[in-house]
C-alpha cells in the first residue's frame, strides 16, 4: 500500500470569532494545493453575522466592521469551503492541518452533513505522540519553531496552513516511522493518539481537582455535544 507521504499535499486552516464550536463562527479560511514550490491558494473572508470579540481581533486582525464591509455571507463561505475540501480529497490529496479537529468540527457545526472524505495529517497530534515528554507549549508557533519551521505571518489562516504543510513534510523525516503508514492507517493511528492524549490530560485534570467534562476525545471531528449552539 502507498505511504501517505506519496500523496500530493494540501493544507487548510480557519480563523474564527472564538473557540466555542457551534457558538462561534468562521472569519477567514484558507486552503492551498501544493506542487513543489508552487501553491494554488483559495482564500475566504466571511461576515460571521456576530460581533468579533476584541480578543479574536488581536489574534487574526479582522474587526467586526471590516468583516461586515468586506466579508461574504457566513453560510455561503462555509458551503464553499466544504465543497473545496471535498474537491481536494476527491483529487487524491492529503490535507495538512494543525489541531484540525477544531477546524473540521467548526465546519461541521455550521454545515450539517459535513464529513471527512479523505486523509488528514495533523502535526499537533503527531508531534505530541512522537515527542511525548517534551516540555513547553504546543501551540503552532512553538511546534513550528521546534522543527525549524517559522510562519511568515502568525495567526493568519494562510500562514498557519502553510506552516502545517511544512510540518507535514518535516515530521516524517524527523520520525521515519510516520512514513510507514498508509492513508487509512494514518487516520486510524491519529484518532488513537488523540484519544490517548485526551485521556492523559483528563487524568492530569482529575489529579489537580479541575473540571474535565469538556475535554474532547474524538478526532478528527468532535463528538456531537460540542456542536450545540
Amino acid at each position: 500500500m502507498t505511504s501517505w507521504t506519496q500523496l500530493p499535499l494540501a493544507c487548510f486552516d480557519l480563523e474564527t470569532t472564538g473557540i466555542e464550536v457551534g457558538a462561534d463562527r468562521v472569519v477567514t479560511a484558507y486552503s492551498g494545493r501544493i506542487n513543489g514550490a508552487d501553491v494554488t491558494p483559495r482564500r475566504w473572508l466571511a461576515d460571521p453575522g456576530i460581533d468579533i470579540p476584541a480578543a479574536a481581533t488581536e489574534v487574526h486582525g479582522i474587526t467586526t466592521e471590516y468583516a461586515r464591509k468586506h466579508g461574504r455571507p457566513h453560510a455561503d463561505v462555509i458551503a464553499e469551503v466544504v465543497t473545496d475540501l471535498y474537491q481536494i480529497w476527491d483529487t487524491g490529496y492529503v490535507i495538512a492541518v494543525f489541531n484540525g479537529a477544531f477546524d473540521f468540527s467548526m465546519l461541521a457545526s455550521h454545515h450539517p452533513g459535513f464529513e471527512i472524505r479523505g486523509p488528514i495529517f495533523d502535526a499537533y497530534v503527531a508531534d505530541k505522540h512522537f515527542d511525548k515528554w517534551r516540555k513547553g507549549r504546543r501551540k503552532l508557533v512553538d511546534v513550528g519553531a521546534h522543527y525549524g519551521v517559522r510562519p511568515e505571518t502568525a495567526h493568519d489562516a494562510e500562514g498557519d496552513a502553510l506552516v502545517a504543510a511544512r510540518l507535514a513534510w518535516k515530521l516524517p523525516r524527523v520520525y521515519p516511522d510516520l512514513a510507514d503508514y498508509t492513508p487509512d492507517e494514518l487516520m486510524a493511528a491519529q484518532a488513537d493518539w488523540y484519544r490517548e492524549q485526551a485521556y492523559s490530560f483528563i487524568d492530569y485534570l482529575r489529579r489537580h481537582d479541575k473540571p474535565f467534562t469538556d475535554v474532547q476525545t474524538s478526532w478528527p471531528l468532535y463528538t456531537p455535544k460540542a456542536h450545540a449552539a
